[in-house]
Order: C-alpha cells, then sequence, then structure tokens
C-alpha cells in the first residue's frame, strides 16, 4: 500500500455519526426526564402547600371553641410530615423542640447545637419576639434538586466534552485531507517537468547524434520550472514577501507556460491575454502570486477538458486595487457548490482534491491582504477575480 494511499484513508478507528447521535439522543432524553422530575415535585409541593394552608383557613373560621387551636396543632404535625428539619429554642437559646432531627432522642446536646448550626447554614433562623428562634432546614425535594443540578452539571460537563472531541475529530479530519491534498498538489506540481525531462532523456537515447544545444532551450525551461516549483512550497507557512509585483508580467508568464500545453485538435481550448503592459504594480509575493493565478487558470483548462472552449485574461488597475479576471465558457459551478468553492476539500471536479482554490484564496486574501471571488458567466462559464492592493507611488 502507497503511503498516499495510507493518508487517504487516514485514521480507521474514529467514532461515526451514529455514535454522536446516539450519544446525543441519550443526554436529551436524561435532560428530559430531569425536567419531569423537577416538575413533578414542584406540582407536589403546590398540592401540599394549598392543602395546609385549607386546614388553617378552615380552623380559623370553625366556630367552635378550641378548633384553632386544634387546626395549629395540626399544621404542626403537616410540617413534621413533609420532613422539614426543624429545631425551636427559646430565649435563653435552650433547645426546646426538634422535629425531622438525623439522630435519636439520647443524642448529646453537643450533638444537638452542632446540628442546629448546620441548620443556620442552610438557612437564616427566623426571630420570634418574646417567643424564641425557629431553625430550619432544606426540604426533601429541595435535597433531590440539588442532586439533579449536579446531575445536569455532569450532563453539560460530558456534552462539552464531546463536542470538544467532536470538533479536535473534525479538525483532525480535515487536516488529513488538506495534508494528503497538499501531497497530491506538490506531485501534480513537479510531475509536468519531471514528465517532459524525461522525455528528453528517452529523445537522446533514440537520437545519441543530437546537438546539445537544440535541447538547452528546452532542458532549461524544464529546470526553470521545477525551480519554481521548489520555491512556492518552500514559502508555505512563512512570510509573504514584499516586492513590486508586475501583474501584467505574471500574467503573460502564466498563459506563456500553458498556451503550449493546450489541446489544439479535438476539443480545442483557447486563451487571450488583455494587458497594458508589466503593471499595474502590486506588492508582495511574485512567487505566490503566480501560483495563485496559475490555480485559477488551471481550474479553467480543466472545466474544459474534453468539451474545447475559451479562456479570457485580463488585468486591469482602478484606484488602488489591481485586478487578474479569468473567464471560461465551460460548464460553470453549480449553485449548492458557490458558497463553499473555496472551502479545503471542496471540489467540482471527479477526483479532485479540493485543495486548489482554498490555496489561492489563502495567497490573496491571507497573505496579500487582497479578495478572490467568483460569479457565474454571462450565459455560462465562469468567472475568477483576484484583486490586490496597488503600491503607493
Amino acid at each position: 500500500m502507497s503511503a498516499l494511499t495510507a493518508l487517504r484513508r487516514g485514521p480507521s478507528r474514529r467514532l461515526g455519526p451514529p455514535a454522536l447521535i446516539a450519544a446525543a439522543l441519550l443526554f436529551g432524553v436524561l435532560s428530559v426526564g430531569d425536567a419531569w422530575i423537577v416538575a413533578r415535585h414542584l406540582r407536589n409541593d403546590a398540592r401540599e402547600t394549598s392543602r395546609l394552608l385549607g386546614h388553617v383557613f378552615a380552623g380559623l373560621n370553625d366556630p367552635r371553641e378550641g378548633a384553632a387551636a386544634d387546626a395549629l396543632l395540626a399544621l404542626a404535625d403537616e410540617v413534621r410530615h413533609l420532613g422539614i428539619p426543624i429545631a425551636v429554642t427559646d430565649t435563653a437559646g435552650r433547645i426546646t423542640a426538634l422535629d425531622n432531627a438525623p439522630f435519636g432522642a439520647e443524642a448529646s446536646e453537643t450533638e444537638r447545637r452542632a446540628w442546629v448550626a448546620e441548620l443556620d447554614r442552610i438557612h437564616q433562623p427566623l426571630i420570634q419576639p418574646h417567643v424564641g428562634t425557629i431553625h430550619y432546614g432544606a426540604l426533601p425535594a429541595a435535597r433531590a434538586f440539588t442532586g439533579l443540578a449536579v446531575l445536569q452539571g455532569v450532563m453539560f460537563l460530558c456534552l462539552a466534552l464531546l463536542a470538544g472531541w467532536a470538533m479536535r475529530e473534525r479538525v483532525s479530519a480535515a487536516r488529513d485531507r488538506l495534508w494528503v491534498a497538499m501531497a497530491r498538489e506538490s506531485a501534480h506540481q513537479l510531475g509536468t517537468p519531471l514528465m517532459s525531462l524525461t522525455g528528453w532523456i528517452d529523445y537522446l537515447r533514440e537520437n545519441p547524434g543530437t546537438p546539445g544545444s537544440e535541447l538547452i532551450s528546452h532542458l532549461q525551461a524544464d529546470a526553470d520550472r521545477l525551480e519554481r516549483v521548489a520555491k512556492r512550497f518552500e514559502r508555505i507557512g512563512r512570510p509573504a514577501r514584499s516586492e513590486p509585483v508586475g501583474l501584467g508580467s505574471v500574467a503573460e508568464r502564466v498563459v506563456a507556460y500553458f498556451r503550449p500545453r493546450l489541446p489544439t485538435l479535438a476539443h480545442q481550448v483557447t486563451m487571450t491575454l488583455t494587458s497594458s503592459g508589466a503593471g499595474p504594480m502590486a506588492t508582495g509575493d511574485p512567487v505566490l502570486i503566480e501560483w495563485a493565478l496559475e490555480v485559477i487558470v488551471k481550474n479553467a483548462v480543466d472545466a474544459l477538458s474534453g468539451r474545447g472552449g475559451r479562456i479570457e485574461l485580463e488585468v486591469e488597475g482602478s484606484g488602488t486595487v489591481g485586478r487578474l479576471t479569468v473567464r471560461d465558457d465551460g460548464p460553470g459551478v453549480g449553485a449548492d457548490m458557490q458558497r463553499q468553492l473555496f472551502e479545503p476539500g471542496v471540489s467540482t471536479k471527479t477526483g479532485g482534491w479540493g485543495i486548489g482554490l482554498a490555496l489561492a484564496r489563502r495567497i490573496v486574501e491571507q497573505q496579500h491582504g487582497g479578495r478572490v471571488s467568483f460569479r457565474p458567466g454571462e450565459g455560462k462559464g465562469s468567472v475568477f477575480v483576484l484583486e490586490f492592493p496597488l503600491s503607493v507611488s
């Protein structure tokens, strides 16, 4: 298995979308369950509170002697039944009553006072003038809510970890795709001059008497091409150079490279250049700017592959912006692909790696402060525009 094939396959033990969907559904079910438990407790509390108030109002409005006192005693029993931990101390601080305590009658005074202090940490005690102080804790339902809050926090933490893991996996997968795409792009860039050199070597083998002077220009062209490719990949990840660049000269070099390689018989492709000279002058890295334009032109050539057509390059400057426009009359780009056309890994070509346009955008926008845009051609085809800030004279 080749290294490129291994890179294409990438890690084989990544969790797929079904596992992520199952985890999300599980967390969703737990969240719904928590909400249902909270709602049930609130309904029960409302019912119990209404029932207690009903008993009190009924006792207070009962004309019979002692009915009000009986109602208050019944209310105290109901409070005990609800499980509210409560303690009463007199004005001197002595404990006079305890209900729902976690210990029995044999508990020491130290244990009792420690428990009262714990109740005061939960709620501010209620002071009744000339009577004493009421110390009370939380309802059992409130303790259940605390547990639910902890569970909810754990769930959110798990969701955050899951989201972080999924993002890391996505970034890792994108990095793998870009690595493979860059490897393929480097092989593509080096392939043309290497094949040409191989062809000249075969020619010399078949024609050993050929004078070297006849091949010098061809071999020099291929050597220059290899040097430019090496410089391009050397620039990746480094700050772009800042020097005067004639956009017209860049376009001329790109056209001069592609014209001899265009189909001239079946499915003929023609390429024209409209430029007023070497300018306009931008500031940047000439190697990278040429690479970006070459990517766009290569994209147009591929669009016309097998059908033929016309490619038009235009160089112009207006104000502080220089433009390189590439038009073709190919099939164009579908509406569903236009928004993500410059995203890494997105390609309109069968077997494409989707690195070229993303690389062109990075060169123009991130390294030169320019802009790359796309629009459908008039009637058919595509129009790409590379804009660069012009040098201040």
